[in-house]
């Protein structure tokens, strides 16, 4: 049941991320109370502490626009390929989460020390004291 949720969240996730990718950088000023992609507070705030200036007209331009948009778009298709392979990950979910089987065919080994808490493997109990 955890996989299944994992997976839906993820797929959520991805379309989530991927819508606003790929609507955020072309949505006009004054749109739902957003500034424009090119003059928002934070960019303004940044280029203003570095002293880059012209971080605002590389962010602004059209082709940082399209490579956002692109990495929205690859949001997009990631998580249409996961709803499509919904049950193949969930079964690899699933097999990676299992509990090891022990294995009874191995030999144990011959020589096992178990030492007390405050012993060292070099002390031999006779002479600790030395």
């Amino acid at each position: 049941m955890s996989a299944k949720l994992s997976v839906i969240f993820y797929i959520v996730l991805c379309l989530e991320i991927g819508i606003v990718l790929t609507l955020l950088p072309w949505i006009p000023q004054g749109t739902l109370g957003l500034s424009e992609w090119g003059s928002n507070y934070f960019l303004l705030y940044a280029a203003r502490k570095t002293g880059f200036y012209g971080l605002q007209t590389v962010v602004a331009s059209g082709w940082i626009r399209g490579a956002v948009t692109g990495i929205g778009l690859l949001n997009i298709a990631i998580a249409f390929w996961e709803i499509f392979h919904f049950r193949q990950t969930v079964r690899a979910l699933q097999e990676s989460t299992e509990p090891a089987k022990p294995r009874t065919n191995e030999a144990q080994p011959a020589n096992e020390t178990h030492l007390s808490d405050h012993q060292r493997g070099d002390q031999s109990p006779d002479n600790a004291s030395n």
